[in-house]
């Protein structure tokens, strides 16, 4: 058996804002600082044995923090990262909501590609393939695994027998840990969106 807890990076300056994408020098803010903080803390009971995050700073920032009470130092893995939005990166979502492409991008992601940008169904296959690798790696014990909200809802869905074009029907919030456990072949969804607050 072995547990894999997905968490997204804490919040930045863009979260809700604009599509930072895989632009660089996205840092995690005061809020984010002090959301993984307290992340770390409530997962330093946790037998966490191995970290892997995206390379993007904010998800490593995110994954040293919780590595720290374990003493860990986090694996970099290009697969985890920000899906690729092409020509939207950067943009403002005000903006993007007055472009249909954007519009049509939402209700039907399992078609539509983000300009220059990845198809859903690509940012699924390499999470999911990251997944199972890490899986053949630790097929006992709790791993922690770091992203962004659309890579990690792709890799629930997966986990749920979920279509792609009903992503937005369920939050990743920043610094949330979704848990799924593995025995033998199966997985289960032990929690989702987990943040110690009730969503309201």
């Amino acid at each position: 058996m072995s547990t894999f807890l997905l968490v997204r990076h804490g919040e930045t300056d863009a979260v809700g804002t604009l599509l930072a994408g895989w632009r660089p020098d996205y840092h995690l803010n005061e809020t984010g600082r002090e959301q993984v903080q307290r992340l770390a803390q409530s997962l330093s009971r946790v037998p966490i044995e191995a970290i892997y995050t995206s390379p993007l700073e904010r998800a490593v920032e995110t994954a040293e923090a919780i590595g720290t009470p374990h003493r860990i130092l986090p694996a970099i893995r290009e697969d985890l990262g920000e899906l690729r939005f092409g020509q939207w990166e950067g943009r403002a979502f005000e903006e993007l909501s007055e472009d249909s492409r954007w519009r049509r991008f939402n209700a039907m992601r399992s078609i539509v590609r983000a300009p220059g940008g990845e198809l859903m169904i690509e940012v699924q296959t390499r999470m999911v393939r990251e997944i199972e690798n890490l899986r053949a790696r630790h097929n006992e014990g709790t791993v922690a695994v770091v992203s962004h909200a659309d890579p990690l809802r792709t890799l629930i869905a997966h986990y749920l027998g979920m279509p792609l074009d009903l992503l937005l029907r369920f939050d990743i919030s920043p610094a949330s840990v979704t848990v799924v456990r593995f025995v033998e072949d199966w997985p289960s969804i032990r929690c989702l969106n987990y943040t110690r607050e009730i969503p309201i």
